[in-house]
Parts: structure tokens; C-alpha cells; sequence
């Protein structure tokens, strides 16, 4: 576990699920360069741990996240200096802070977001990197980036209109910055399910977790991996990469372990990838 000791992310590890808790309840789980890292970090690090076969990415404190921490916060606009290399660096903040997200999508194991209260600005990009998202009631989401004077540049132009699937609608919550209530997300399909609170939220995330974990590894990566390869590209050429991958992945143990386990009722033992 000393690979999961973070400044401002708490990491977990039960029975193969791995709880991940952005904890900066004081700034309200605002994204500073130091929990940017810690994100990026954790997701990587977990992406590798055959051990880990899920996880859920939930707030500590009274929201999940209220976004980028302008106090604190190193891509904003600077005066003085070489405009080239300005720019430069900028641009190295910029894609770092993509990274963070893209480690999220890019985690072999499927991702829960658990939401709370508000989830400003970043928090969409994160949450729209996320494989399922679940909320409680009170609940709300905001792309803030056009109230600041930003378009938004860390995934949400990119990832939410792929999880919505309406373009008028993702282009009025990009244009206006309006909140998107809990029930709305969850009458569009932002979110699977909402729930009364907190406590219930995180319960039945873990579970969804756990059931999750005890599905064989190699269907659910795969599974993963192909539903991601089969979003960003054709149906033919997503039949084909399937084609590919299935032709390795049959030779899998799983296979019969998962039909002895259907047959006798009992639960198969998977290996660890």
C-alpha cells in the first residue's frame, strides 16, 4: 500500500475494489496542481494492479469537487515574459492536467464515480472519464469553464457529448454554464442511479463494485477495452480489433471456470491477470 500514500487522495483496497477519495475538504475538493498529480498518480499506479479489479472515485467533505482551485492554480493567464515560452508551458500544465483524467479512462479496471453535492467545471471532465456514474438527489453538475472565460479543455467538450449522446442539450450546458440537477442527469443517462444519500451513495457503489470484481478479469478488461476502441471508431473496424482480441483472450481458463461455476452454482475463483 506505500505506493498509495498521497498528499490530497485517499486510496483503499478491499476484497480486489479499490475506494479512491479526493480529500481536500477544505478547498472542496478543488483540483491545485498537488491534487492534479495525486489523481494522475493514484489512477496509473491502480491500472497496474492486477490485484485491483475495480474501482470507485468519490469526494470527502460537503461536495465532491468545486472544479479548478483559482487561488491556486498555475495555468491562468501570466502578463510578463517570453510569449513563446509562456505559451510553451502553458501547454505543459495543460496536457498534465488531461493526463489525470485520461489515467481514469485509461484504467484497465472499470471506474464508478460516486457524486455528491457539486461537481463544478473539472469534476465533469473527471466524472465523464469515469465508466458508470451514480449520485445522491442533491446532486448538481456544472461545465463553469465559460463563466470564467475558458472553453472547456480537460475532456468535457470531448468526453460529454459522447456520454449524453444530445448534442443540443451538451452544447446548452456548455454555452450557458447552467446547473444540471440530479434528476435531469439521471432522465439523460448521465447517471445510472441516484440516491438519498452520501453513505447509501458510496454502500451501493462499492457493491455495484464488488459484484463487478468477481466477474472474470479477462472479460471485464476486455470488455472495457473493447467498448472504448468501439466508441472512437467504426463498426467494422471495431469487429475486426474484436476479431483480434478475442482470438488471444479464448484461450483463457476463465472460460471453463465461469461454466463449471454456472453449472454447479457455486463461485468461480478467478486468477489475477
Amino acid at each position: 500500500m506505500s505506493q498509495y500514500q498521497f498528499e490530497t487522495v485517499k486510496v483503499t483496497i478491499k476484497d480486489n475494489v479499490a475506494h479512491v477519495q479526493m480529500n481536500r475538504p477544505k478547498s472542496l475538493n478543488s483540483f491545485n496542481p498537488q491534487l492534479i498529480d495525486d489523481v494522475r498518480n493514484a489512477f496509473t499506479a491502480l491500472g497496474k494492479d492486477t490485484n485491483v479489479r475495480a474501482i470507485v472515485v468519490s469526494g470527502s467533505g460537503r461536495m465532491f469537487t468545486a472544479g479548478l482551485d483559482l487561488k491556486n492554480n498555475t495555468i491562468s493567464a501570466s502578463k510578463s515574459g517570453d510569449l513563446a515560452r509562456l505559451t510553451y508551458s502553458k501547454r505543459a500544465h495543460l496536457k498534465e492536467f488531461q493526463d489525470a483524467f485520461t489515467a481514469i479512462e485509461g484504467c484497465s479496471q472499470p471506474v464508478i464515480a460516486a457524486i455528491h453535492n457539486g461537481c463544478f467545471g473539472a469534476g465533469v471532465d473527471m466524472v465523464t472519464a469515469c465508466d458508470m456514474r451514480y449520485c445522491t438527489k442533491d446532486a448538481y453538475f456544472c461545465v463553469k469553464e465559460v463563466d470564467i472565460g475558458l472553453a472547456a479543455d480537460v475532456g468535457s467538450l470531448q468526453r460529454l457529448p459522447k456520454v449524453l449522446g444530445n448534442q443540443s442539450l451538451v452544447r446548452e450546458l456548455c454555452y450557458t454554464g447552467r446547473n444540471f440537477y440530479a434528476a435531469e442527469a439521471l432522465q439523460h443517462g448521465f447517471v445510472n442511479r441516484v440516491y438519498d444519500s452520501q453513505d447509501e451513495l458510496i454502500a451501493e457503489s462499492l457493491k455495484i463494485a464488488a459484484t463487478i470484481a468477481q466477474k472474470s478479469p479477462v472479460a471485464v478488461v476486455g470488455t472495457k477495452h473493447n467498448l472504448l476502441y468501439a466508441r472512437d471508431h467504426s463498426v467494422p473496424e471495431a469487429l475486426a480489433y474484436t476479431v483480434t482480441w478475442s482470438s488471444a483472450m479464448l484461450n483463457t481458463e476463465d472460460i471453463p471456470k465461469s461454466v463449471e461455476a454456472f453449472v454447479t452454482k457455486k463461485p468461480a475463483n478467478y486468477s489475477k491477470l
